[in-house]
C-alpha cells in the first residue's frame, strides 16, 4: 500500500457497530476479493473487498474475517485469516502481513489471527455454536457483474456444508453502517479530495489547443501517484468537444481543439476512499458567451442543489426539486419552452433530454457507494452533487461536481477550495 497506515481504532469501532446490529448467536463471514486474471499468467491489480476492508483494514488477498460476538471462547469472537507467506512468496511477490502486523492493522488480537489454510479447522470450532450465518453479497442496485466472486462461491459452499443453519443477508447492515462516515473516513476522503485538487490545478496550466486527451490523463496520474494515491478513483473521463455529451466516455484519444470545452470527470483515491470531481474547462482558456451561459446555468443548479443536501430530506424529493430548478435554467437557455413544460408528463419530464442522469450518489469506499435511497439524509452521509447540461446538437456538454458532507446544521462542501467560478478558471488558465 502507498497510503499512510490508518488507525486500527476505526476498524475496531466499525466491528463494534456491526455486532450491535446482529441477531443473537450469529457468525459473520467476509472474504477478500479474488485477484482477477487477464491472459496467460497475467493478473489485474488487486482491489480489496470494501466491506472486509471497512471491518479490518487488511488490504491483502486471500483474507477471511469471521465475527462471532457471542462465542463462549473469547479468541473466537473476532478471527482473522491471512495468506501464509514464505521465502519464495517474499522473493517473487513481496512482503505479506505477519500476525503481529495484522494485529496492528486491524486491532484483532494476534491470538485470533490464523493462516487461511487453517480456516476449515478453526471455523468448525465456531459454526456449530451459532444459529445464524451472515454472508455477504453485492446488493448494489447498479451491480451487473456476471463474474463469480469469492463471496458468491462462499455462499454456495456454506449452504452445501451447513444446510441446517439459518442464513442472513449481511449487505443491508453494511449499507446502513457505511452510509454514515466516521471522522477518520472523512479525513481519508478529504485527503483524496486534496490530491484531486492538486491534479486539477496542474491541468489549468497544462490544457491548451492541440493537447491530446490522453496527455491530460497522464498529467493527472503523475500527480496522483506522486502523492501516494493508488491512482484514479475510477476510469477517468476526459471528454473534449462533442465527446462531453457521452456520459461515460473513456477513450480519451481525441486532440483538444481551439473553441472546445473539455469535460473532466477525474479524481484520486486515497486509502481506498474515493473523491469524485467534475469540471468543464475551455480548451483555449476563454469561454464563448454561449458556453458561459450554459456553464453558469449548471453552476446555478449545483449551488441550489447543494442547499438541499441537509438532514431530513429524502432522495426522491431532492431529485424532483433539482429537476424543477434545471427546468427553469433550460427554459432560460432557450432549450425548453415554458408552455411545453407546463403540459409535460410528470413521469417523463422534458429536462431529461438535456440532463439525463441523477444529481447525486453516495460516496466513500465505493465511488457509487452503498446506501439506501429511502433512508432520510443524516449527518455523516457524503454525497456527490453533479448536475449537467448536454446539448448534442451543439456538441457541448458541461457538468460540475463537488463532494458534500452532511452535518447536523447543514453541509460542508469538501471541494469548496477547487476553482469552479468562470472568472477564477479563466484567470488561472491564462496566467503566465
Amino acid at each position: 500500500m502507498k497510503y499512510t497506515a490508518i488507525s486500527n481504532e476505526l476498524f475496531s469501532r466499525n466491528r463494534r457497530r456491526l455486532t450491535e446490529l446482529l441477531k443473537p448467536k450469529s457468525v459473520v463471514v467476509l472474504n477478500a476479493n479474488d485477484i482477477m486474471p487477464t491472459n496467460a499468467d497475467g493478473t489485474m491489480s488487486f482491489r480489496q473487498n470494501n466491506d472486509l476492508f471497512y471491518l479490518s483494514g487488511v488490504d491483502q488477498e486471500e483474507t477471511i474475517l469471521v465475527l462471532f460476538p457471542d462465542h463462549p471462547d473469547e479468541k473466537f469472537r473476532e478471527v482473522l485469516f491471512l495468506r501464509e507467506t514464505s521465502e519464495l512468496i517474499e522473493i517473487w511477490e513481496g512482503h505479506k502481513l505477519t500476525k503481529e502486523e495484522a494485529e496492528q492493522t486491524s486491532g484483532i488480537s494476534r491470538k485470533s489471527v490464523f493462516w487461511t489454510h487453517e480456516f476449515e479447522k478453526i471455523f468448525i470450532q465456531m459454526v456449530f455454536e451459532a444459529e445464524r450465518i451472515y454472508l455477504n453479497t453485492n446488493e448494489h442496485t447498479r451491480n451487473s457483474s456476471e463474474v463469480e466472486t469469492r463471496e458468491s462461491r462462499g455462499v454456495r459452499q456454506f449452504r452445501e456444508k451447513y444446510p441446517l443453519h439459518q442464513y442472513e443477508r449481511l449487505a443491508p447492515l453494511m449499507h446502513y453502517l457505511r452510509a454514515i462516515k466516521q471522522p477518520e473516513e472523512v479525513t481519508l476522503l478529504s485527503e483524496a479530495v486534496r490530491i484531486t485538487e492538486d491534479g486539477f490545478r496542474r491541468l489549468l496550466k497544462f490544457i491548451k489547443p492541440g493537447v491530446w486527451e490522453y496527455e491530460i490523463e497522464a498529467e493527472l496520474l503523475h500527480e496522483f501517484v506522486r502523492q501516494r494515491s493508488r491512482g484514479f478513483a475510477y476510469q477517468p473521463i476526459i471528454a473534449s468537444g462533442a465527446n462531453a455529451c457521452v456520459l461515460h466516455y473513456i477513450e480519451n484519444n481525441r486532440q483538444c481543439r481551439d473553441g472546445d470545452v473539455i469535460l473532466l470527470d477525474v479524481a484520486a483515491e486515497y486509502g481506498n476512499y474515493n473523491a469524485d470531481l467534475t469540471r468543464s474547462l475551455p480548451v483555449n482558456g476563454r469561454f464563448t458567451e454561449r458556453q458561459k451561459a450554459v456553464y453558469q446555468a449548471v453552476l446555478h443548479v449545483m449551488k441550489e442543489a447543494k442547499k438541499l443536501l441537509v438532514p431530513g430530506n429524502v432522495w426522491d424529493d431532492y431529485h424532483k426539486e433539482v429537476g424543477s430548478i434545471m427546468e427553469s435554467q433550460l427554459i432560460g437557455l432557450g432549450l425548453l419552452d415554458r408552455h411545453d413544460v407546463e403540459k409535460q408528463d410528470p413521469d417523463a419530464p422534458l429536462y431529461r433530454k438535456y440532463f439525463m442522469h441523477g444529481t447525486s450518489h453516495f460516496l466513500g469506499l465505493d465511488v457509487h457507494d452503498v446506501g439506501n435511497k429511502y433512508r432520510k439524509f443524516e449527518a455523516g452521509m457524503v454525497f456527490t452533487c453533479e448536475p449537467g447540461i448536454y446539448i448534442r446538437e451543439e456538441g457541448l456538454g458541461i457538468r460540475l461536481e463537488n463532494n458534500i458532507l452532511i452535518t447536523e446544521t447543514g453541509n460542508i462542501d469538501l471541494m469548496d477550495s477547487i476553482p469552479v467560478e468562470v472568472e477564477e478558471i479563466e484567470d488561472l488558465m491564462n496566467r503566465k
